[in-house]
Protein backbone atom coordinates (compact mmCIF):
# COMPACT_ATOMS: atom_id res chain seq x y z
CA UNK A 1 0.00 0.00 0.00
CA UNK A 2 1.26 3.31 -1.01
CA UNK A 3 1.69 5.71 1.76
CA UNK A 4 2.89 8.77 0.05
CA UNK A 5 0.91 11.56 -1.13
CA UNK A 6 2.05 14.05 -3.62
CA UNK A 7 1.75 17.56 -3.02
CA UNK A 8 3.28 19.20 -6.12
CA UNK A 9 1.58 19.39 -9.19
CA UNK A 10 4.56 19.66 -11.11
CA UNK A 11 5.63 17.12 -14.14
CA UNK A 12 7.26 14.02 -13.42
CA UNK A 13 10.71 14.26 -13.01
CA UNK A 14 12.96 11.28 -14.08
CA UNK A 15 14.13 9.57 -10.83
CA UNK A 16 18.15 9.70 -11.53
CA UNK A 17 18.02 13.04 -11.75
CA UNK A 18 16.05 13.13 -8.18
CA UNK A 19 19.09 10.60 -7.37
CA UNK A 20 21.59 13.29 -8.05
CA UNK A 21 20.34 15.93 -5.99
CA UNK A 22 20.01 13.78 -3.20
CA UNK A 23 23.26 12.55 -3.64
CA UNK A 24 24.80 16.02 -3.34
CA UNK A 25 23.49 16.18 0.69
CA UNK A 26 25.59 12.73 1.02
CA UNK A 27 28.32 14.46 -1.05
CA UNK A 28 28.57 17.55 1.24
CA UNK A 29 27.91 16.12 4.76
CA UNK A 30 30.05 12.97 4.04
CA UNK A 31 33.26 15.00 2.59
CA UNK A 32 32.79 17.42 5.41
CA UNK A 33 33.92 15.02 8.16
CA UNK A 34 37.02 13.50 6.65
CA UNK A 35 37.44 17.39 5.71
CA UNK A 36 37.72 18.15 9.25
CA UNK A 37 39.70 15.72 10.54
CA UNK A 38 42.32 15.99 8.10
CA UNK A 39 42.36 20.43 9.56
CA UNK A 40 42.43 19.20 12.90
CA UNK A 41 45.81 20.17 13.88
CA UNK A 42 45.86 23.42 12.29
CA UNK A 43 42.65 23.92 14.48
CA UNK A 44 44.06 23.31 17.52
CA UNK A 45 47.13 25.75 16.73
CA UNK A 46 45.09 28.49 15.53
CA UNK A 47 42.57 28.62 17.83
CA UNK A 48 45.15 27.37 20.95
CA UNK A 49 42.69 24.45 21.50
CA UNK A 50 42.95 21.04 23.86
CA UNK A 51 42.31 18.13 22.80
CA UNK A 52 39.19 17.93 24.71
CA UNK A 53 38.15 21.15 21.88
CA UNK A 54 39.17 19.05 19.39
CA UNK A 55 36.79 16.36 20.53
CA UNK A 56 34.15 18.54 20.94
CA UNK A 57 34.14 19.97 17.46
CA UNK A 58 33.99 16.54 16.06
CA UNK A 59 31.33 14.86 18.81
CA UNK A 60 29.24 17.80 19.56
CA UNK A 61 28.04 17.33 15.52
CA UNK A 62 27.54 14.07 15.73
CA UNK A 63 26.09 13.98 18.93
CA UNK A 64 23.32 16.05 17.96
CA UNK A 65 23.33 13.92 14.89
CA UNK A 66 22.65 10.61 16.36
CA UNK A 67 19.68 12.62 18.78
CA UNK A 68 18.07 14.30 15.94
CA UNK A 69 18.00 11.31 13.47
CA UNK A 70 14.56 9.95 13.93
CA UNK A 71 12.89 13.25 14.47
CA UNK A 72 13.99 14.60 11.24
CA UNK A 73 12.51 12.21 9.11
CA UNK A 74 8.81 12.01 11.30
CA UNK A 75 8.98 15.80 10.31
CA UNK A 76 9.60 15.40 7.08
CA UNK A 77 6.83 12.92 6.89
CA UNK A 78 4.63 15.24 8.35
CA UNK A 79 5.45 18.54 7.05
CA UNK A 80 6.80 17.76 3.45
CA UNK A 81 10.30 15.79 2.66
CA UNK A 82 11.58 18.50 -0.11
CA UNK A 83 10.71 21.41 2.54
CA UNK A 84 12.79 20.22 5.07
CA UNK A 85 15.55 18.60 2.71
CA UNK A 86 16.02 22.67 2.07
CA UNK A 87 15.94 23.70 5.02
CA UNK A 88 18.55 21.49 6.06
CA UNK A 89 20.90 22.30 3.36
CA UNK A 90 20.34 26.06 4.44
CA UNK A 91 20.90 25.27 8.07
CA UNK A 92 24.02 23.09 6.93
CA UNK A 93 25.60 26.26 4.75
CA UNK A 94 24.80 28.69 7.69
CA UNK A 95 26.64 26.74 10.09
CA UNK A 96 29.46 25.99 7.89
CA UNK A 97 29.88 29.72 6.72
CA UNK A 98 30.02 30.57 10.46
CA UNK A 99 32.03 27.74 11.60
CA UNK A 100 34.32 29.54 8.66
CA UNK A 101 35.34 32.64 10.93
CA UNK A 102 34.74 30.96 14.37
CA UNK A 103 36.77 33.15 16.82
CA UNK A 104 37.49 31.10 18.98
CA UNK A 105 37.64 26.79 19.69
CA UNK A 106 33.68 27.45 21.92
CA UNK A 107 32.53 29.42 18.85
CA UNK A 108 33.48 27.00 16.27
CA UNK A 109 32.05 23.79 18.73
CA UNK A 110 28.55 25.95 18.83
CA UNK A 111 28.66 26.54 14.78
CA UNK A 112 29.47 22.67 14.83
CA UNK A 113 25.81 22.35 16.52
CA UNK A 114 24.13 24.71 14.10
CA UNK A 115 26.18 22.53 11.09
CA UNK A 116 24.67 19.15 12.69
CA UNK A 117 21.09 20.57 13.14
CA UNK A 118 21.25 20.65 9.31
CA UNK A 119 22.85 17.55 8.39
CA UNK A 120 19.95 15.76 10.57
CA UNK A 121 17.31 17.34 7.40
CA UNK A 122 19.52 15.77 5.09
CA UNK A 123 20.79 12.11 4.84
CA UNK A 124 17.76 10.62 6.38
CA UNK A 125 15.22 12.72 4.73
CA UNK A 126 16.77 12.30 1.15
CA UNK A 127 17.00 8.34 1.72
CA UNK A 128 12.73 9.02 2.21
CA UNK A 129 12.74 11.10 -1.38
CA UNK A 130 14.80 8.07 -3.03
CA UNK A 131 12.34 5.52 -1.39
CA UNK A 132 9.32 7.12 -2.50
CA UNK A 133 10.89 7.66 -5.93
CA UNK A 134 12.47 4.00 -6.97
CA UNK A 135 9.28 1.98 -6.08
CA UNK A 136 10.68 -1.38 -7.97
CA UNK A 137 12.98 -3.03 -5.99
CA UNK A 138 15.53 -3.36 -8.53
CA UNK A 139 15.53 0.15 -9.55
CA UNK A 140 15.83 1.11 -5.54
CA UNK A 141 18.60 -1.27 -4.68
CA UNK A 142 20.46 0.33 -7.74
CA UNK A 143 20.00 3.69 -6.43
CA UNK A 144 20.71 2.68 -2.95
CA UNK A 145 24.18 1.25 -4.40
CA UNK A 146 24.96 4.53 -6.07
CA UNK A 147 23.96 6.15 -2.80
CA UNK A 148 26.78 4.08 -1.40
CA UNK A 149 29.43 4.74 -4.03
CA UNK A 150 28.89 8.32 -3.39
CA UNK A 151 29.25 7.79 0.37
CA UNK A 152 32.96 6.50 -0.52
CA UNK A 153 34.00 8.68 -2.98
CA UNK A 154 32.90 11.87 -0.94
CA UNK A 155 35.14 10.08 1.67
CA UNK A 156 38.00 9.83 -0.30
CA UNK A 157 37.86 12.90 -1.69
CA UNK A 158 37.59 14.81 2.01
CA UNK A 159 40.98 14.11 3.53
CA UNK A 160 42.77 15.41 0.06
CA UNK A 161 40.37 18.40 -0.97
CA UNK A 162 40.78 19.20 2.84
CA UNK A 163 44.38 18.79 2.82
CA UNK A 164 45.20 20.95 0.18
CA UNK A 165 43.03 23.91 0.95
CA UNK A 166 44.50 23.80 4.86
CA UNK A 167 47.55 23.69 3.81
CA UNK A 168 47.32 26.20 0.81
CA UNK A 169 44.67 28.65 1.83
CA UNK A 170 44.00 27.65 5.49
CA UNK A 171 41.65 25.33 7.81
CA UNK A 172 39.00 27.76 7.40
CA UNK A 173 38.33 27.23 3.85
CA UNK A 174 37.17 23.57 4.19
CA UNK A 175 33.74 24.99 5.33
CA UNK A 176 33.53 26.96 1.76
CA UNK A 177 33.31 23.97 -0.31
CA UNK A 178 29.73 23.33 0.98
CA UNK A 179 28.16 26.54 0.27
CA UNK A 180 28.36 25.96 -3.35
CA UNK A 181 27.16 22.59 -3.15
CA UNK A 182 24.49 23.28 -0.62
CA UNK A 183 23.39 25.84 -2.88
CA UNK A 184 23.37 24.09 -5.76
CA UNK A 185 20.97 20.97 -4.24
CA UNK A 186 18.51 23.82 -2.82
CA UNK A 187 18.19 25.65 -6.01
CA UNK A 188 18.21 21.96 -7.94
CA UNK A 189 15.39 20.59 -5.19
CA UNK A 190 12.58 23.20 -5.27
CA UNK A 191 12.92 22.86 -9.04
CA UNK A 192 13.02 19.24 -9.63
CA UNK A 193 11.74 17.26 -6.92
CA UNK A 194 8.07 17.42 -5.87
CA UNK A 195 6.91 17.84 -2.52
CA UNK A 196 5.40 14.53 -1.06
CA UNK A 197 4.18 13.73 2.53
CA UNK A 198 3.73 10.44 4.67
CA UNK A 199 -0.18 9.82 4.40
CA UNK A 200 -0.10 8.98 8.34
CA UNK A 201 3.40 10.54 9.65
CA UNK A 202 4.44 9.63 12.91
CA UNK A 203 3.39 11.42 16.00
CA UNK A 204 6.28 13.26 17.67
CA UNK A 205 7.87 11.71 20.49
CA UNK A 206 9.10 14.95 22.43
CA UNK A 207 9.70 13.33 25.97
CA UNK A 208 11.40 10.12 24.15
CA UNK A 209 13.48 12.66 22.25
CA UNK A 210 14.57 14.53 25.55
CA UNK A 211 16.13 11.30 26.73
CA UNK A 212 17.53 10.83 24.12
CA UNK A 213 19.50 13.51 23.71
CA UNK A 214 20.40 13.77 27.64
CA UNK A 215 21.90 10.50 27.37
CA UNK A 216 24.08 11.43 25.07
CA UNK A 217 25.14 14.45 26.03
CA UNK A 218 25.71 13.89 29.48
CA UNK A 219 27.63 10.29 28.88
CA UNK A 220 29.62 12.64 26.12
CA UNK A 221 30.24 15.38 28.10
CA UNK A 222 31.49 12.73 30.92
CA UNK A 223 33.76 11.22 28.90
CA UNK A 224 35.56 13.79 27.33
CA UNK A 225 36.05 15.86 30.73
CA UNK A 226 36.47 13.09 32.72
CA UNK A 227 40.23 13.49 32.78
CA UNK A 228 40.39 17.11 33.35
CA UNK A 229 37.31 16.94 36.10
CA UNK A 230 38.54 13.80 37.61
CA UNK A 231 36.29 10.69 37.22
CA UNK A 232 35.07 11.20 41.03
CA UNK A 233 34.67 14.08 40.81
CA UNK A 234 31.02 15.53 41.88
CA UNK A 235 30.16 16.46 38.45
CA UNK A 236 31.12 13.81 36.59
CA UNK A 237 29.70 11.39 38.63
CA UNK A 238 26.24 13.72 38.59
CA UNK A 239 26.35 13.49 34.56
CA UNK A 240 26.86 9.45 34.64
CA UNK A 241 23.96 9.08 37.43
CA UNK A 242 21.97 11.82 35.12
CA UNK A 243 22.16 9.40 32.11
CA UNK A 244 21.63 6.33 33.95
CA UNK A 245 18.25 7.70 35.25
CA UNK A 246 17.55 9.16 32.30
CA UNK A 247 17.63 5.82 30.16
CA UNK A 248 15.83 4.05 33.16
CA UNK A 249 13.26 6.56 31.78
CA UNK A 250 13.30 6.01 28.80
CA UNK A 251 13.00 2.12 28.82
CA UNK A 252 9.77 2.58 30.98
CA UNK A 253 8.32 5.31 29.01
CA UNK A 254 8.95 4.36 25.43
CA UNK A 255 6.92 0.77 26.06
CA UNK A 256 3.91 2.77 26.94
CA UNK A 257 3.69 5.20 24.39
CA UNK A 258 1.57 4.51 21.00
CA UNK A 259 3.83 5.72 18.45
CA UNK A 260 7.41 5.90 20.52
CA UNK A 261 10.39 7.27 18.93
CA UNK A 262 11.88 4.20 19.46
CA UNK A 263 10.32 0.96 19.34
CA UNK A 264 11.85 -0.94 22.29
CA UNK A 265 10.41 -4.70 20.50
CA UNK A 266 12.81 -4.27 18.05
CA UNK A 267 15.63 -5.34 20.97
CA UNK A 268 13.78 -8.30 21.25
CA UNK A 269 15.42 -9.54 17.86
CA UNK A 270 19.10 -10.81 18.67
CA UNK A 271 20.24 -10.07 14.62
CA UNK A 272 18.40 -6.27 15.23
CA UNK A 273 20.03 -5.86 18.33
CA UNK A 274 23.86 -7.45 17.32
CA UNK A 275 23.43 -4.65 14.27
CA UNK A 276 23.01 -1.42 16.45
CA UNK A 277 25.63 -2.98 18.39
CA UNK A 278 28.22 -3.67 15.71
CA UNK A 279 27.49 -0.29 14.58
CA UNK A 280 28.50 1.31 17.87
CA UNK A 281 31.78 -0.91 17.51
CA UNK A 282 32.56 -0.01 13.89
CA UNK A 283 32.09 3.63 13.95
CA UNK A 284 33.69 4.27 17.32
CA UNK A 285 36.64 2.47 15.64
CA UNK A 286 36.43 4.83 12.58
CA UNK A 287 35.67 7.81 14.19
CA UNK A 288 38.74 7.19 16.76
CA UNK A 289 41.17 5.77 14.08
CA UNK A 290 40.46 9.30 11.85
CA UNK A 291 41.28 11.38 14.89
CA UNK A 292 44.25 9.57 16.33
CA UNK A 293 46.19 9.29 12.93
CA UNK A 294 45.33 12.70 11.69
CA UNK A 295 46.94 14.14 14.83
CA UNK A 296 49.50 11.63 14.61
CA UNK A 297 50.93 12.10 11.24
CA UNK A 298 51.13 15.95 11.52
CA UNK A 299 52.24 16.43 14.91
CA UNK A 300 54.37 13.48 15.22
CA UNK A 301 55.36 12.73 11.79
CA UNK A 302 54.97 16.21 10.71
CA UNK A 303 53.67 15.47 7.65
CA UNK A 304 51.60 18.37 6.22
CA UNK A 305 48.08 18.47 5.76
CA UNK A 306 47.86 17.70 2.06
CA UNK A 307 49.90 14.85 2.68
CA UNK A 308 48.28 13.72 5.58
CA UNK A 309 45.27 13.71 3.24
CA UNK A 310 47.35 11.30 0.53
CA UNK A 311 48.28 9.35 3.48
CA UNK A 312 44.60 8.74 4.32
CA UNK A 313 43.60 7.66 1.01
CA UNK A 314 44.11 4.00 0.74
CA UNK A 315 41.72 3.65 3.42
CA UNK A 316 39.47 5.77 1.74
CA UNK A 317 39.86 3.52 -1.13
CA UNK A 318 39.73 0.02 0.37
CA UNK A 319 36.28 1.22 1.95
CA UNK A 320 35.19 2.44 -1.19
CA UNK A 321 35.93 -1.19 -3.22
CA UNK A 322 34.66 -3.62 -0.19
CA UNK A 323 31.45 -1.42 0.73
CA UNK A 324 29.70 -2.76 -3.06
CA UNK A 325 31.82 -6.17 -2.50
CA UNK A 326 30.02 -7.00 0.76
CA UNK A 327 26.84 -5.72 -0.39
CA UNK A 328 26.59 -8.51 -2.97
CA UNK A 329 28.02 -11.06 -0.30
CA UNK A 330 25.47 -10.42 1.63
CA UNK A 331 22.83 -10.76 -1.26
CA UNK A 332 24.71 -13.88 -2.05
CA UNK A 333 25.31 -15.87 1.17
CA UNK A 334 24.16 -13.73 4.42
CA UNK A 335 25.60 -11.22 6.73
CA UNK A 336 28.01 -14.00 8.30
CA UNK A 337 30.90 -13.79 6.08
CA UNK A 338 31.00 -9.92 5.62
CA UNK A 339 30.82 -9.50 9.29
CA UNK A 340 33.45 -11.88 9.67
CA UNK A 341 35.57 -10.33 7.84
CA UNK A 342 34.91 -7.13 9.17
CA UNK A 343 35.80 -8.38 12.62
CA UNK A 344 38.97 -10.01 11.42
CA UNK A 345 40.62 -6.77 9.37
CA UNK A 346 39.60 -4.43 12.63
CA UNK A 347 41.51 -6.72 14.63
CA UNK A 348 44.26 -7.30 12.71
CA UNK A 349 44.88 -3.67 11.56
CA UNK A 350 44.21 -2.56 15.43
CA UNK A 351 46.62 -5.18 16.61
CA UNK A 352 49.36 -3.56 14.32
CA UNK A 353 48.61 -0.11 15.42
CA UNK A 354 48.85 -1.29 19.20
CA UNK A 355 53.13 -1.67 18.19
CA UNK A 356 52.55 2.68 16.89
CA UNK A 357 55.68 4.12 17.46
CA UNK A 358 56.75 7.85 16.18
CA UNK A 359 59.45 6.18 13.72
CA UNK A 360 56.81 3.22 12.14
CA UNK A 361 57.73 2.87 8.66
CA UNK A 362 55.35 4.81 6.36
CA UNK A 363 54.40 1.93 3.89
CA UNK A 364 53.90 -0.34 7.10
CA UNK A 365 51.23 2.53 8.54
CA UNK A 366 49.80 2.59 4.72
CA UNK A 367 48.90 -1.28 5.06
CA UNK A 368 47.52 -0.89 8.61
CA UNK A 369 45.13 1.85 6.86
CA UNK A 370 44.09 -0.71 3.71
CA UNK A 371 43.32 -3.40 6.22
CA UNK A 372 41.03 -1.08 8.16
CA UNK A 373 39.72 0.21 5.12
CA UNK A 374 38.44 -3.22 4.59
CA UNK A 375 37.35 -3.83 8.14
CA UNK A 376 35.05 -1.07 7.58
CA UNK A 377 34.42 -1.54 3.99
CA UNK A 378 32.95 -5.16 4.46
CA UNK A 379 30.55 -3.90 7.78
CA UNK A 380 27.77 -1.21 6.65
CA UNK A 381 26.37 -3.72 3.83
CA UNK A 382 25.14 -6.30 6.92
CA UNK A 383 24.35 -3.57 9.79
CA UNK A 384 21.48 -2.26 7.57
CA UNK A 385 20.62 -5.89 6.08
CA UNK A 386 20.88 -7.34 9.47
CA UNK A 387 18.51 -4.63 11.20
CA UNK A 388 15.64 -4.44 8.49
CA UNK A 389 15.53 -8.54 8.16
CA UNK A 390 12.54 -10.15 8.77
CA UNK A 391 11.11 -6.82 9.52
CA UNK A 392 7.37 -5.64 8.71
CA UNK A 393 8.14 -3.59 5.53
CA UNK A 394 6.00 -0.83 7.31
CA UNK A 395 8.85 -1.12 10.10
CA UNK A 396 11.86 -1.21 8.19
CA UNK A 397 12.28 2.30 7.98
CA UNK A 398 12.39 2.82 11.61
CA UNK A 399 14.53 -0.08 11.93
CA UNK A 400 16.61 1.59 9.33
CA UNK A 401 16.72 4.70 11.49
CA UNK A 402 17.97 2.71 14.47
CA UNK A 403 20.78 1.59 12.64
CA UNK A 404 21.90 4.85 11.48
CA UNK A 405 21.18 6.67 14.70
CA UNK A 406 23.64 3.64 15.95
CA UNK A 407 26.53 4.79 13.89
CA UNK A 408 26.33 8.54 14.79
CA UNK A 409 26.28 7.02 18.30
CA UNK A 410 29.70 5.33 17.62
CA UNK A 411 31.43 7.80 16.08
CA UNK A 412 31.05 10.26 19.08
CA UNK A 413 31.67 7.72 21.64
CA UNK A 414 35.03 6.80 19.14
CA UNK A 415 36.27 10.08 19.56
CA UNK A 416 35.26 10.77 22.75
CA UNK A 417 37.62 7.56 24.07
CA UNK A 418 40.39 7.88 21.74
CA UNK A 419 40.69 11.83 22.73
CA UNK A 420 40.04 11.20 26.60
CA UNK A 421 42.47 7.70 26.15
CA UNK A 422 45.17 9.84 24.68
CA UNK A 423 45.18 12.75 26.71
CA UNK A 424 45.39 10.49 30.36
CA UNK A 425 48.79 8.91 28.66
CA UNK A 426 50.22 11.58 26.78
CA UNK A 427 53.25 11.79 29.49
CA UNK A 428 54.27 8.26 27.49
CA UNK A 429 54.68 9.78 24.17
CA UNK A 430 52.06 10.45 21.47
CA UNK A 431 52.26 6.97 19.66
CA UNK A 432 52.43 5.33 22.59
CA UNK A 433 49.67 7.16 24.40
CA UNK A 434 47.35 5.71 21.32
CA UNK A 435 47.89 2.21 22.47
CA UNK A 436 45.38 1.59 24.75
CA UNK A 437 42.64 2.82 22.33
CA UNK A 438 44.14 0.14 19.60
CA UNK A 439 43.83 -2.67 22.55
CA UNK A 440 40.09 -1.20 22.80
CA UNK A 441 39.55 -1.23 19.17
CA UNK A 442 40.65 -5.14 19.02
CA UNK A 443 37.98 -5.92 21.79
CA UNK A 444 35.40 -4.10 19.54
CA UNK A 445 36.63 -6.20 16.68
CA UNK A 446 36.31 -9.18 18.79
CA UNK A 447 32.98 -8.63 19.70
CA UNK A 448 31.80 -8.09 15.76
CA UNK A 449 33.15 -11.50 14.92
CA UNK A 450 30.98 -13.12 18.06
CA UNK A 451 27.85 -11.15 17.12
CA UNK A 452 28.73 -12.05 13.37
CA UNK A 453 27.90 -16.10 14.90
CA UNK A 454 25.33 -15.82 17.43
CA UNK A 455 23.29 -13.24 14.84
CA UNK A 456 23.60 -16.10 12.44
CA UNK A 457 22.09 -18.56 14.28
CA UNK A 458 18.72 -19.98 14.33
CA UNK A 459 18.05 -18.96 17.98
CA UNK A 460 18.41 -15.99 16.54
CA UNK A 461 16.12 -15.77 13.65
CA UNK A 462 13.49 -17.30 15.95
CA UNK A 463 14.23 -14.03 18.22
CA UNK A 464 13.34 -11.92 14.92
CA UNK A 465 10.24 -13.65 13.82
CA UNK A 466 9.28 -13.27 17.58
CA UNK A 467 9.68 -9.69 17.67
CA UNK A 468 8.06 -9.31 14.12
CA UNK A 469 5.00 -10.89 14.79
CA UNK A 470 4.67 -8.50 17.93
CA UNK A 471 4.85 -5.52 15.64
CA UNK A 472 2.80 -7.01 13.18
CA UNK A 473 0.12 -7.16 15.77
CA UNK A 474 0.85 -3.56 16.69
CA UNK A 475 -0.03 -2.22 13.13
CA UNK A 476 -3.07 -4.46 13.20
CA UNK A 477 -4.18 -2.89 15.91
CA UNK A 478 -3.80 0.49 14.67
CA UNK A 479 -5.38 -0.09 11.07
CA UNK A 480 -7.95 -2.02 12.87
Amino acid sequence: MNTTILTSGRAQTHPNLILGICCLSLLMVSMDATIVNVALPSIRHDLAASISGLQWVIDAYTMVVASLLMLAGSIADRFGRRRVFQSGMALFMLGSLLCSVAPNIQGLVAFRIVQALGATMLNPVAMSIIANTFHEPKARARAIGVWGAVAGVSMALGPVIGGMLTESVGWRSIFWVNLPIGAAGMLLAARYIPESKAAHPRRVDPVGQLLVFTILATVTYAVIEGPHAGWSSTTIVGLFAVAACSLMALLIYEPRRHEPLIDVRFFRSAPFSSATLIAVCSFSAFSGFLFLNALYLQEVRGLSAFHTGLCTLPLALATIVCSPFSGRLVGSYGTRPSLIASGAATIVSALLMTQLTATTPIPLLLLTYVVFGIGFGMVNAPITNTAVSGMPKAQAGLAAAVASTSRQIGASLGVALAGTILSAHVHQGFAEATHPFWWLITGGGAIVLLLAWLSNTPWARGTTRHAAHLLEEELVGVTA
